[in-house]
């Protein structure tokens, strides 16, 4: 059965980004032009993908909001002669499906995944978190990469890696692979190692493929710390009870922008604004001068 349904957890409260977060969705702060959550499903359409998922919680009636056609929006632009406005609400009419399931305790990101089991059944499925955009305005093809490697190998998970500084690996899920290769088969998922046992720099990067038998295992995986249900764990109960796993790299000069905290935040949002056809020549010609008035030497490397 061809794969055409995504499961998308945004529950999460995003405290790290608190205040900002406070009364609305860490997955609807912009990044450049766009809120996070939209590069995620734009690039979930262009990888066709046809039904999305959403597992929400207290909060996120924003993301329903946003992805809903607004005729009174689209009516007052038209009346007041704004038309060209409209190509900006052009994702609403996107040729997907909708849903929403609620995640009514934070119990972990395994849990908000078994929130889905009711809707998905026993098909196949991927899972891309809603706070991580894959690519400069969400370009990636790694999802359809990762669904064909899932179609024609049989395994039962897909996961995408990004290469990371061997000092962050600590902060991430490690793949231990089998081969060295942009496509491989992996051994083991090891949460967050310490440095010096990590066997590799390959970090998981929130894109993910799953058959519906991940549901069975995270069924009857025990709760962690925080009392939450880890998504690691059930994987690597599936891997060492002989279920084919691969890892699928993300290309070269691509990479995850995790809107998880204020550093990444404000990174993934200059980046993007950077990158904009109409205003990142003019924002690039800004910050080399004022990186000039304030007496740093790192103008330079932007010119």
């Amino acid at each position: 059965m061809p794969i055409d349904m995504a499961v998308v957890p945004v529950a999460g409260r995003g405290t790290r980004l608190l205040p900002m977060t406070k009364s609305q969705p860490k997955e609807m702060l912009p990044v450049g032009r766009k809120p996070v959550v939209q590069y995620v499903v734009e690039e979930l359409s262009r990888c066709g993908l046809g039904r999305l998922l959403f597992v929400t919680g207290p909060g996120k009636t924003a993301i329903e909001n946003h992805f809903d056609i607004d005729l009174e929006l689209i009516t007052n632009l038209r009346e007041t002669g704004r038309e060209e406005l409209l190509e900006e609400l052009a994702f609403e009419r996107q040729d997907l499906e909708y849903f929403y399931t609620r995640q009514r305790r934070q119990l972990g990101l395994g849990h908000a995944v078994l929130c889905a089991k009711p809707v998905v059944g026993r098909e196949p499925f991927v899972v891309a978190l809603g706070d991580s955009i894959i690519g400069i305005n969400a370009e990636s093809k790694v999802v359809r990469v990762m669904v064909e490697q899932f179609e024609s190998s049989g395994a039962d998970v897909v996961i995408a890696f990004e290469q990371v500084p061997r000092d962050e690996v600590v902060h991430y899920g490690i793949a231990k692979p089998r081969q060295k290769a942009d496509i491989f088969d992996l051994d083991d998922l090891i949460e967050k190692p310490d440095v010096a046992e990590a066997p590799s720099t390959l970090a998981v990067a929130a894109r993910y493929v799953f058959s519906p038998l991940i549901f069975d295992y995270l069924e009857k995986t025990e709760p962690g710390k925080g009392g939450e249900i880890q998504l690691t764990d059930a994987i690597r109960a599936m891997i060492h009870e002989g279920h084919k796993a691969l890892g699928v790299c993300l290309p070269a000069g691509e990479r995850r922008f995790d809107i998880g905290n204020f550093e990444s935040y404000f990174q993934s949002f200059t980046e993007f604004a950077l990158a904009d056809p109409d205003y990142g020549p003019a924002l690039q010609e800004f910050l080399v001068d004022w990186l000039a008035k304030h007496g740093t030497n790192r103008a330079e490397k932007y010119r």
